[in-house]
């Protein structure tokens, strides 16, 4: 028995980046009949085209597996349909909302360019994938009404942990837990004055039409992925930038240039490019102030402080959290607790953190904290960073005792995915299940319905 289950759905479904290419399509024929609902033999060749152009050394025995999964996919749909889910026309518009504009994105906001790559418009688009969308949206909302409220009590855990050969139970390395309190150092006066002088000069320049905008972005913008394209920010929608940078763009008239702002990441100049519906095509000009050695020492200084004033409890390390740490770290939100997105718990490995803060920690009992380390954060920007050892354990073989957290887990996933193969084994056994003779070699059971 395998320790480690990951619960994949069997749903692989449509309307990903991979089925978004230009595409030609064969003369159709219906291949396989589920219930009420039909797979082409173009659904077939698309997917299996897909998966051959990421293993060319796939056979043409994949297009078995690729039916089997289709089978799996139209009886899940199947059900839903007749168990009444539910699905409205909001939902399915803003999936393909997403979706659509999540492509336009890594276009620049290119819809030419967009209509080129794909040999049609995004509305037209939009249709082709619309019944794929809604049919994507009822497969995974019956299958989350089917295992939502699956649970797993601890007999159960010990049992399904019981069940794994000694050899087979995983050897864990030291893995830790830490928390953090990341402070930005405040700017100085003179810096700030200079960066304003710069960017004022900047907007004079463009306006005096002695620089262009795309030029003196290019030469002079502090955002590198917008300064490379003459500071466009392609579209955006209302939400997409802080606020006083959207209270801004949005105020804006077609080519008009805005008076210098001021938001956390410094000072910008915007000109507003198009306007469509809700969505904001805009450029801009980004000039942080410097942040100099002072300004670092200050902020280590204070953060040194903090940890004296925890370290002799006066304040717990969770509410100088709250008080003191970057508000826009998902840590903040967590008490300060740091979770691990490799694995998706707050567990860490020593080669899963920085070496840093490996080497900050690593002789730290739980409950210590590491003096201030100096880090960037995301953007760039420099701070520091006070860790806290909450945990820590050594190498050792998975047991209840010490890993029963993850090892409920594993067992649940389990426990699901049995469940939701004993569901698709059964609802097969009464749903009329029909396959055309071509594919009569990939041996798959029909019903005698």
């Amino acid at each position: 028995m395998k320790f480690f289950i990951t619960y994949t759905a069997v749903i692989l479904f449509f309307l990903t980046g991979n089925t978004l290419v230009g595409q030609s399509y064969l003369v159709d024929k219906v291949i396989a009949k589920v219930g009420s609902e039909y797979i082409l033999l173009s659904d077939i060749e698309e997917e299996y085209a897909y998966a051959k152009s990421k293993n060319p050394t796939m056979s043409k025995d994949a297009r078995c597996s690729i039916l089997e999964n289709l089978i799996a996919q139209k009886l899940i749909i199947y059900q839903a349909k007749i168990d009444s889910v539910e699905i409205t026309d909001a939902e399915v518009e803003a999936q393909l909302e997403y979706r659509f504009e999540s492509i336009l994105r890594q276009m620049n906001g290119d819809e030419a360019f967009f209509e080129e790559y794909y040999g049609a418009t995004v509305s037209e688009m939009k249709e082709r994938y619309r019944d794929d969308q809604k049919q994507q949206i009822l497969a995974e909302r019956m299958q989350h009404k089917l295992i939502s409220e699956i649970e797993i009590t601890p007999r159960e855990v010990e049992a399904f942990f019981n069940k794994i050969p000694v050899d087979s139970l995983p050897y864990f390395k030291s893995e830790m837990e830490i928390s953090e309190i990341v402070m930005t150092p405040k700017v100085n006066e003179v810096s700030k004055r200079a960066a304003l002088e710069k960017i004022t000069q900047l907007r004079d320049g463009i306006i005096a039409g002695t620089i262009s905008f795309e030029e003196a972005a290019s030469k002079n913008s502090m955002d590198p992925g917008s300064a490379l394209r003459g500071g466009d920010l392609g579209f955006a929608k209302r939400g997409v930038y802080v606020p006083e940078f959207e209270a801004t763009v949005f105020s804006l008239s077609k080519d008009e240039i805005s008076e210098v702002i001021e938001t956390e990441f410094g000072f910008h100049v915007i000109q507003l490019l198009e306007r469509r519906g809700n969505a904001v095509k805009a450029r801009h000009i980004l000039i942080k102030p410097e942040i100099t050695d002072a300004d670092l020492e200050i902020a280590k200084h204070k953060l040194d402080s903090i940890r004296s004033r925890i370290l002799a409890d006066s304040m717990t390390f969770e509410y100088a959290v709250k008080k003191f740490s970057l508000k826009s770290l998902p840590s903040y939100a967590n008490g300060g607790r740091v979770k691990n997105y490799n694995s998706n718990d707050t567990f860490f490995a020593a080669d899963d953190l920085d070496p840093d803060t490996y080497f900050a920690v690593y002789n730290l009992k739980p409950g210590d904290i590491a003096e201030p380390i100096q880090i960037n954060i995301p953007g760039g920007e420099k701070a520091y960073r006070l860790v806290q050892l909450n945990s820590i354990t050594k190498p050792h073989r998975a047991n209840l005792k010490e890993d029963y957290d993850k090892i409920s887990n594993f067992a649940k996933e389990s426990k699901k995915h049995e469940y939701f193969l004993k569901w698709l084994h059964q609802k097969r056994s009464e749903t009329f299940i029909y396959i055309d003779p071509l594919f009569k070699d990939c041996n798959l059971p029909e019903s005698n319905m």
